[in-house]
């Protein structure tokens, strides 16, 4: 075991104390240093605070300086823009000071001219309160010679303004008829010839027979006795027969005969076709008139359609679709009077390439639009409207063209025609129906229309006698030489025909043949 001696704990402590010493020196040292380090900082510090202060009173003479300048810049230019600005109002000055002259001249002016024009007006004023004063005198001198003018004349003013209307009149109605028979005369010239030449030649090269028999709606039968086998048990074969063509049959009121009653000419002619068969046959039962109805509807069906193709072929009419030969071959069984419509159509569209041709106008295209003009009267009675305006529309969902469609609605003036084709077909429509024979009428309905026609010219002041003449196609109108004048005649014949034309419907035209003679009659003894 070892011991420390006291020379040995000393060395210890000496050195325990000689580091203490050291350690605490250090710090002193070290604070020494430090304070030194910061008394150099504060000192610079000073000294950079001083610079800056140096600097900063330098900056501020200098802005001293420049803002010094600038007032006196600013100062000079406001002086400068005042000075303008008192030269410009010292000009605006000086001319508000000219005007002021002028207007003072024209013030000056205007006080003249205004005492003038017043002057003036007054003057006025005075002329015309001597002009009222001078036309009162002149109406009251207008009226003193009005009197004596009528009582020397032995008129008043009233009856002598009617006669003057009177004279006037006479001589513009002299007048106009003068000029209306020169117009008519110089269109006559020209037109009519050149019209009637066309017609003429058009109707001379194609001529049909235009009446045709209408269709009979009847069965005759060999006995009585066999209309109760038409009846059947309870009427069965009847209603079936009925039911299946859409007609009425009367058995019992013509002895030997069945009626067939329809409105549908078609129909009828199934019916008729029908039972004709089914009374040669004998077996007549529903059963077998359905199949005879069938087959005969089958026969119309396909004779419909063969007359049309033959009419086409007649009509020299090429390309028709057979949805409108189907349509335009019910024409077939169609009258008008007792005109066949399909026949008519044909004759239509002969009369219309005729005149076509001879216009220089495309003659095939005129006899498709002729051909298919009546095709509206094939429609039944679902459709509503004018024939030729519902044929038109037929034809344009079935791919006709414009012109075609056109013509055809325009042929009786539902529409107006938009070219030449329209009227060519109203003329040939019309010629083709007004033909001797086309139309029948009853002989009262014709004795009616010609007293409709004489009566209507025996109206007029001043005629002697009328007479209704060629089939009520001419009118011939005898007037009294003493009571109407040659002008006069002329204007009495325009009236006539205006009259006839609103208050009578007829086809094709009647003529109005106003007479004015004198005759001188002496005897030699």
């Amino acid at each position: 075991m070892t011991y420390l001696t006291w020379y040995d704990l000393s060395d210890a402590t000496v050195g325990l104390l000689f580091g203490i010493a050291g350690v605490l020196g250090g710090y002193a040292l070290r604070g020494l240093i430090g304070r030194w380090q910061a008394d150099a900082i504060e000192k610079r510090a000073r000294m950079v605070l001083e610079e800056a202060e140096g600097e900063v009173k330098t900056k501020l003479k200098e802005a001293d300086i420049l803002a010094r300048a600038e007032v006196v810049k600013a100062r000079e230019e406001f002086e400068k823009s005042t000075k303008t600005r008192r030269q410009e109002l010292q000009e605006i000055a000086d001319r508000l000071a000219g005007r002021e002259d002028q207007l003072d001249k024209r013030s000056l002016s205007l006080d003249t001219k205004e005492q003038s024009l017043s002057e003036k007006l007054e003057s006025y004023a005075n002329a015309s309160e001597k002009l009222q004063q001078d036309r009162k005198k002149v109406d009251r001198m207008t009226d003193e010679a009005d009197q004596r003018l009528q009582t020397l004349a032995g008129f008043t003013h009233e009856q002598a303004r009617k006669e003057l209307y009177s004279r006037a009149e006479d001589e513009v109605r002299s007048e106009s008829g003068s000029l209306i028979r020169r117009v008519q005369e110089e269109a006559r010239e020209i037109a009519d010839r050149e019209a009637s030449r066309i017609v003429t030649l058009a109707v001379q090269r194609f001529a049909i027979a235009h009446s045709s028999d209408i269709m009979t709606s009847s069965v005759p039968l060999e006995s009585d006795e066999i209309k109760g086998r038409i009846i059947g048990r309870e009427g069965r074969n009847i209603r079936t027969l009925e039911s299946l063509t859409g007609v009425t049959l009367l058995v019992d009121d013509t002895p030997e005969m069945v009626v067939i009653s329809g409105f549908d000419p078609i129909r009828r002619e199934i019916a008729r076709q029908s039972l004709e068969q089914l009374v040669a046959d004998g077996r007549i039962h529903p059963q077998r008139i359905e199949e005879v109805v069938q087959s005969v509807t089958e026969n119309i069906n396909k004779t419909i359609y063969e007359a049309a193709e033959s009419a086409a072929f007649d009509a020299q009419v090429q390309g028709i679709p057979s949805e409108i030969l189907r349509v335009i071959g019910r024409l077939r069984f169609r009258t008008s009077y007792t005109q066949n419509v399909l026949a008519h159509a044909v004759e239509v569209a002969h009369l219309m390439g005729l005149m076509a041709a001879e216009l220089n106008y495309d003659s095939a295209l005129a006899r498709r639009i002729g051909f298919l003009h009546d095709i509206g009267k094939a429609m039944d009675h679902t459709i509503d409207g004018p024939h030729a305006i519902i044929g038109a529309e037929f034809l344009r969902k079935h791919g006709e063209s414009d012109e075609v469609c056109s013509g055809v609605a325009a042929h009786h003036g539902e529409e107006a025609s938009s070219g030449m084709y329209g009227v060519l077909c109203s003329a040939a429509d019309a010629i083709s129906s007004s033909r001797p024979g086309a139309r029948a009428e009853t002989l009262g309905v014709y004795i009616q229309r010609l007293e409709k026609l004489e009566a209507i010219a025996n109206s007029y002041p001043g005629v002697s006698k009328s007479f209704a003449v060629q089939a009520g196609r001419e009118v011939r109108v005898i007037v009294d030489p003493d009571k109407v004048t040659d002008d006069e005649a002329a204007v009495m014949a325009r009236e006539i025909s205006g009259e006839i034309s609103s208050a009578i419907k007829f086809p094709g035209q009647i003529r109005v043949v106003v007479v004015r003679e004198t005759r001188s009659v002496d005897y030699a003894r």
